[in-house]
């Protein structure tokens, strides 16, 4: 017996749905976590109506990047095909079409500046910041060594920052600087990734401008400024007052073994290729960060 047009639909529909949602990256909207940054380290200001602004900004910051992400691979739909991993994202593989992927991508620059403009225009004009150093990262920027670790970092600041405008604070020297190094600690651990996976300048022409040797370095580098930007942080004498605590220091070690860890994913088991999968899959970093958190919000909230 032949099966019907409309039972042969339905799975199809249903996969085509899976390509979409693979397409808009759900999973990476972990980074915009950092949005909320400034109101966790802000006791005073946490209420019903302010978490309802973050909440909000996040959700405008997930529509954002899903929109910057299919304009990426929309982009690098050809280059991706020679990618080990990369090869199988819907636009390279061919399970989303090129129409519906910029359609979706409308959409979702739609509701990100609905809402952003629900919210207030400081934040709206972060948001149109962010968007247009992505679409500048996606057109060339990406192919620039250092620039392109430092545009995405710069990615994670701006986040920072739309946080600190929804509750009306500004963000502290230290977690600006916390935030830029940590996010180009990520960004180093992947372009070297692309480098044991012997990928090379046909693939990201930025990548002419590395060499393994020069990005452990760098990482080294920048690991020893978070690290210590941290620890000033936690025994800063404002800091101390303002959380009305001294023991800041006592989260230190969870911050220490989750860089270690990481650090360890890079550098012996050498798969940093996908920091969001690396951090929502590892139970070592997720107890790190779980722990940090309880810790760091029982001090400041107990």
């Amino acid at each position: 017996m032949s099966s019907s047009p409309d039972s042969l639909a339905a799975p199809a529909r249903l996969e085509g749905l899976r390509a979409l949602i693979r397409l808009i990256r759900p999973h990476q909207w972990v980074k915009n976590a950092f949005v909320v940054a400034p109101l966790f380290f802000t006791p005073e200001r946490v209420t019903a109506v302010t978490a309802g602004w973050v909440a909000a900004g996040f959700v405008a910051f997930c529509a954002a990047s899903s929109a910057v992400y299919i304009l990426n691979d929309a982009l690098d739909r050809e280059a991706d095909r020679a990618h080990p991993t990369k090869r199988f994202r819907p636009l390279a593989a061919g399970t989303v079409s090129l129409p519906v992927a910029f359609t979706t991508m409308a959409l979702l620059l739609i509701a990100a500046a609905a809402i952003s403009f629900s919210l207030s225009p400081l934040f709206t004009a972060i948001v149109a910041l962010y968007l247009v150093i992505n679409v500048g990262y996606s057109l060339g920027l990406k192919q620039l060594s250092i620039i392109d670790v430092m545009a995405i970092s710069l990615g994670f600041v701006l986040r920072v920052y739309a946080g600190g405008t929804l509750i009306g604070v500004h963000p502290t020297v230290w977690i600006i600087a916390c935030t830029m190094l940590l996010a180009l600690f990520l960004a180093l651990a992947k372009r070297r990734d692309d480098l044991v996976k012997h990928l090379d300048e046909h693939h990201r022409h930025s990548l002419s401008g590395y060499t393994v040797r020069f990005v452990d370095t760098a990482i080294a580098i920048v690991l020893a400024a978070l690290l210590v930007s941290y620890l000033l942080y936690t025994t800063a004498p404002e800091n101390i007052h303002r959380f009305h605590t001294d023991q800041l220091y006592v989260t230190a070690p969870f911050v220490i073994a989750g860089i270690l860890r990481y650090l360890q994913i890079t550098l012996v088991e050498e798969h940093s290729g996908s920091p969001t999968h690396v951090v929502l899959t590892d139970r070592f970093l997720l107890g790190a960060i779980a722990g940090w958190i309880v810790v760091f919000g029982w001090l400041i909230y107990g």
